[in-house]
């Protein structure tokens, strides 16, 4: 009887072992995680994943104004008029050669968190001043791409009666998924006006579209592309979280939020001429810490 409950406890110590021994390995090999590697690419064609790290590549930005042909007798300059066939040609050409549009708030969270811009070459797509052509021309050619468009809204804009977008048309246009923001209330350059004026015009703008709208509405675009250390004050000071500018170049993560470059698209540059210019300003990712040149109002 004895034997038989020795043999039994001994039995039950060797099954307690092992059990022991199965939990320490898999202790082990639990402590022992893959190694997931993210490919990181820079140059012209990015291809990003959300990750927790920062995001590294440069981005073109377009500026275009007027989706339309100029009218009879234009008293206003031309170069801002893109016909909506010539601008739905640059599209095409950018999709054939690789490039995706993404918003600003996109890039954004690229640069900061690692947030996906989706395979290929992405390309922010801006319009200034708000003309009804940018909703009623380039908004279809970018829907059937599957793009989307950044908004440079004037709150004092032009009239529907002169050519300016609607409040419904802006509606449409954050409906499609386009991101808002703005070049403040009446699109005054900002580098004429006084130091005291700057608030009504900078961050009443953010204020206004932002209740009106429901958006964020986080990028400034300068006005006739002028700015000074006292306007990025201002609009820093405002809430917005960077501004874009009218010197050519690409967009990066090292250069001060508040002075992106970006390219102008105007009127009569051809398909290939476009595709030509991104490529040629790819080398400038600077901009002046202050600019006050030629430029579109």
């Amino acid at each position: 009887m004895i034997r038989a409950r020795f043999v039994a406890l001994g039995s039950l110590i060797v099954v307690v072992a092992a059990v022991v021994a199965l939990v320490l390995s898999s202790s082990r090999s639990g402590s022992h995680k893959p190694i997931v590697s993210a490919q990181h690419s820079t140059g012209t064609a990015p291809v990003s994943r959300n990750t927790d790290t920062p995001g590294t590549a440069t981005v073109p930005i377009l500026t275009y104004h007027v989706i339309n042909v100029p009218p009879p007798q234009s008293a206003g300059a031309t170069d801002m008029y893109v016909p909506a066939a010539e601008f739905a040609s640059q599209m095409d050409a950018l999709k054939a050669d690789g490039w995706h549009a993404v918003t600003l708030d996109q890039l954004e969270a690229y640069w900061t968190r690692g947030g996906s811009l989706g395979p290929g070459k992405p390309i922010v797509i801006t319009f200034d001043n708000g003309y009804a052509s940018q909703y009623t021309n380039a908004l279809p050619v970018l829907k059937q791409l599957g793009w989307v468009g950044v908004e440079n809204l004037q709150v004092n804009g032009l009239a529907p009666s002169d050519g300016g977008v609607t409040d419904s048309q802006v509606r449409g246009l954050i409906a499609a998924g386009w991101q808002l923001a703005t070049q403040g209330v009446s699109g005054t350059d900002l580098i004429t006006l006084d130091p005291n004026a700057l608030p009504a015009e900078v961050a009443t703008a953010r204020q206004l579209l932002r209740s009106r709208y429901g958006v964020p509405v986080n990028w400034f675009s300068y006005p006739s592309g002028h700015y000074d250390a006292t306007v990025i004050a201002a609009v820093r000071a405002a809430g917005f979280v960077g501004a874009t500018t009218i010197v050519a170049g690409w967009a990066s993560p090292q250069q001060e939020r508040f002075r992106l470059p970006s390219l102008q698209v105007l009127g009569g540059t051809t398909a290939p001429e476009l595709l030509s210019q991104i490529a040629s300003a790819q080398a400038t990712t600077s901009t002046p810490t202050a600019y006050s040149g030629p430029g579109i109002p």
